[in-house]
């Protein structure tokens, strides 16, 4: 159909801007709109690349309202880019909503382009870094803020074989790892934080010494935790031997 614009889901750095792709660059010189999560936090990265577009905010508490608005724009022709603070839309992110307007959209005949441009995201940073098996991973986000529904919430994949990987809030982190190894027994896990940044740190040890480590300490920055699944094998054998943890025969 003519005269319809595009979707694009940005992916941006999560800490080093020289991870940002030349198709980004290319896509955000080009769209005539930038959907932001923060328009402020954005503006400082399309001014470091010496970008100059139009910005619309786009998060959270506002995307039921502005989601019709962008697929207006979307059918009269404007291209739209779509990017969060960091890392890829629609993971633990606005985006997700958005997308499932375009394709109910098209569904009616509507005919809006939709793509993405890929790059960084911090879980799978998080999960190669860990050390933890790789070849099978559930990513679950963010875990409820209370106790309760944390702990129920930990609960669901309390047998699962897969590495398990959570986003945490600093101020949450030290009662969440507490209910893990409640949860899960004393299980070998990773804290990932600051990933591409200056003071990037990954921590690994079991549930209980990693939340040894941060009691008490000032924590800064969103966190990602990965913990090995159930039953899950860690080791490696000599250079004749298998690696039990890829799954492979």
């Amino acid at each position: 159909m003519d005269g319809v614009g595009t979707l694009y889901l940005v992916a941006t750095p999560i800490g080093n801007l020289g991870d940002i792709t030349l198709r980004a660059l290319e896509t955000l010189r080009s769209v005539d709109l930038v959907a932001s999560e923060d328009t402020r936090k954005t503006g400082r990265l399309l001014k470091h690349f010496e970008i100059d577009r139009p910005q619309l905010a786009f998060h959270e508490h506002n995307e039921r309202q502005v989601g019709p608005r962008i697929v207006g724009m979307l059918r009269q022709g404007k291209s739209v880019a779509v990017v969060t603070n960091a890392g890829t839309p629609g993971i633990s992110d606005p985006g997700f909503t958005l997308v499932r307007r375009v394709l109910e959209a098209n569904a009616a005949g509507a005919g809006i382009g939709l793509t993405m441009i890929p790059g960084p995201a911090a879980l799978i940073m998080a999960v190669v870094l860990s050390g933890l098996p790789v070849h099978s991973f559930t990513f679950r986000g963010f875990a409820p803020r209370k106790r309760g529904p944390r702990q129920r919430f930990l609960a669901v994949d309390k047998d699962s074989p897969h590495t398990l990987v959570f986003y945490e809030s600093p101020y949450r982190l030290a009662a969440f790892l507490e209910d893990a190894r409640e949860v899960y027994g004393d299980r070998p896990a990773a804290l990932a934080n600051d990933l591409t940044k200056l003071y990037e740190t990954v921590e690994r040890g079991s549930l209980a010494a990693l939340a040894e480590s941060v009691a008490g300490r000032a924590l800064k920055g969103e966190y990602i935790v990965v913990i090995a699944g159930a039953g899950s094998s860690l080791e490696v054998e000599g250079p004749e031997g298998t690696v039990p943890e890829t799954g492979e025969p």
